[in-house]
Formats: structure tokens, sequence, C-alpha cells
């Protein structure tokens, strides 16, 4: 008799508890993410590989687009959600209808971006009534832009040569302009041809040149606590790497990829970066009360590309584009 009661409390006990268990997750939608090739983003990749985004319940999907332009049109057309880039490219791109943020910054350059120039330029102010080539519309225009201002001198106070990075430098070794804005092997093979140096490169302008994980802003509310997971994945990835640099070299370089995936290539390019830990990115977005650097980061790309007429959207703020919601939680 005593067996009979134990056996209904039992099973009692197992239909209560199906009603209280927890039922199982539904399977997440993964966030698809577009990316060129760049050895700054390697920390979000090593969190994917490494599990930090599955334990916390987030999946993603890389989505190679080596060209800008496009990757914003798919960012659009909704066919990604989310994208890496410089955090000058999201004032031109950023319309009415079209809102995006970005919701962490990744990595700023620390050398990789600089001038090339004849060695007789002795600095920024004696580029006044020089050729100089660089990418109009590109990072190296925004980085100019601002040395010049530094310089108390403007684009109109130089001659412009638009042509991509890798033509300024071959120009600049050919000897056909007086200096140019470039990155890695040209800023090399400027510094190495008999008329050329580094004029100045981006190590002397931290937080300047960032690279930011964007995303669109009906993604931002709808997934919140994606953004959250994928921002602490990124520290926490980041703190691994500095622990373990070789191992992280290797898994970045291989999931990378492209021209980056030999990890001694990938090891050398990162001299010419500073990944964000959180105290960097602490002090980039800052709080609400007291905004980071990287809001003057922003306000100079906005005042640069509508001073231009090449901002994407009338009024446009550095706070429009900056979501600092999911640092530190």
């Amino acid at each position: 008799m005593r067996g009979r009661w134990v056996a209904l409390v039992l099973a009692m006990f197992l239909v209560a508890g199906a009603f209280v268990l927890p039922a199982p997750l539904p399977a997440q939608t993964p966030l698809k993410i577009g990316y060129p090739v760049w050895v700054g983003y390697g920390p979000l990749f090593l969190a994917e590989k490494k599990g930090f985004l599955k334990e916390m319940g987030t999946s993603v999907e890389f989505v190679l687009m080596e060209d800008t332009k496009p990757r914003y049109v798919a960012l659009a057309a909704k066919r990604i959600d989310g994208l890496m880039t410089t955090i000058d490219t999201v004032v031109q791109r950023v319309k009415p209808d079209f809102q995006m943020a970005a919701i962490l910054a990744m990595d700023d350059s620390k050398g990789g971006d600089g001038i090339v120039a004849r060695k007789e330029i002795a600095s920024v102010r004696d580029l006044k009534g020089k050729k100089v080539a660089f990418s109009e519309g590109s990072v190296s225009h925004f980085f100019l832009a601002f040395l010049l201002k530094q310089a108390g001198l403007s684009l109109k106070d130089i001659t412009v040569v638009n042509m991509t990075a890798g033509d300024a430098g071959a120009a600049f070794v050919a000897g056909k302009v007086d200096a140019a804005v470039t990155w890695e092997p040209w800023l090399t093979k400027g510094k190495q041809a008999p008329h050329g140096k580094i004029l100045v490169d981006s190590s002397a302008t931290p937080n300047l040149i960032v690279d930011v994980l964007v995303f669109r802003k009906d993604v931002i509310k709808a997934r919140p606590k994606d953004m959250a997971n994928l921002v602490k994945a990124w520290h926490r990835a980041v703190d691994y790497w500095k622990q373990n640099p070789d191992e992280s070299n290797k898994i970045m370089a291989e999931a990378v990829g492209g021209w980056l995936k030999d990890p001694k290539i990938f090891a050398e390019t990162l001299t010419g970066i500073r990944y964000y830990d959180l105290a960097a990115s602490q002090e980039f977005f800052g709080t609400k009360d007291k905004p980071g650097i990287g809001y003057k980061t922003a306000q100079f790309a906005v005042d640069l590309w509508t001073g231009l007429g090449k901002a994407g959207m009338k009024g446009i703020k550095a706070t429009d584009i900056l979501d600092p919601s999911f640092v530190g939680k």
C-alpha cells in the first residue's frame, strides 16, 4: 500500500514538473555581420571560435564583403544585420530611413595609416601647395583632413590627386606626387624610396581611425541581449588574446582569412593597430553624463563630411551613430 502511495506521489511530481521546468530555448537566428579582411576584427572571430558567444546564447554568421559600398547596401536591404567598418564611413551612409549605430569600438590605427612625403617636407604644414594623393571619401581623406586642420590648413590648401591608397603609394614611389596618404606595404615602400620618408602616421592620432561594430537600429532594438553579448564576448576575447597571443593569432588568422591567413603576417600587421579592451572601450564611449573621446572623433567626421556635402543625413550628430548602452554590461 505504501509503495502505491510513493508511486502516485512520484507520478504527480513528474507531471507537475513538466509544467514548471523551463522550456528549451528556441534556436537563435544567427546575426549576419558583413566584414572585409582586416586584422582589427580578429577578436570577434576568436570569440566565435572559442565558444564565448555560444556560451552566452548568441550566434553569428560572418559574411565576407570586401568593398564598403556593397556592405552598406546589403545592410540597408536587410541581407545582413550589421557590419564592421571605420566610424567615419557611417556618417556618409546613414539616412533618415536607414538608421544605424556603433555598439562596439574594436580597434584603432596605431601606425597602420600614414603619409609618405618628400624628404624636404618637414611638417604637415609644409604640404601647402603640394600634390597629395589619397582616396576621396575614404578613411585616408578623413585622416588627412584631421591633420591639416591641426596644422591650420584645409583641403583647399593642397592639390588633391584622387586615387586608391595603393595607387597613391605607387604614385609617390614613382615620383608623380609630393605626398600620399596610404598604408602598408606602401608606407614602407615610400619610406625606402630615395626621395621618401614617413611624414606622420596614425600612432600620433589615437582614437581617430577607429573600427566599429555597427547594427541597424531595428536590430539593436529587437535583440538587445545579443548586442550586450557581442560586446562582452569581444572584451573576453581581447583578454584571452593578451594571455594567449600565439594561439589566438593562429585562430584569428585562419578565421579572418584572405591575405591575413598566415599567422606570421597577421602578427606583423597587428603592430599597426590597438585592440580595444574594456578600459579602452569605456574611454571611447564614456558615460551618459560624460561622453567619451569617441564622440569627438564621430563629430569631426560629421563636420567634415557635412562640410563636403557627403553626409548621408541633414542635421546628423555624433550621438545619432554611437550607442554606449552595451559597454560594461
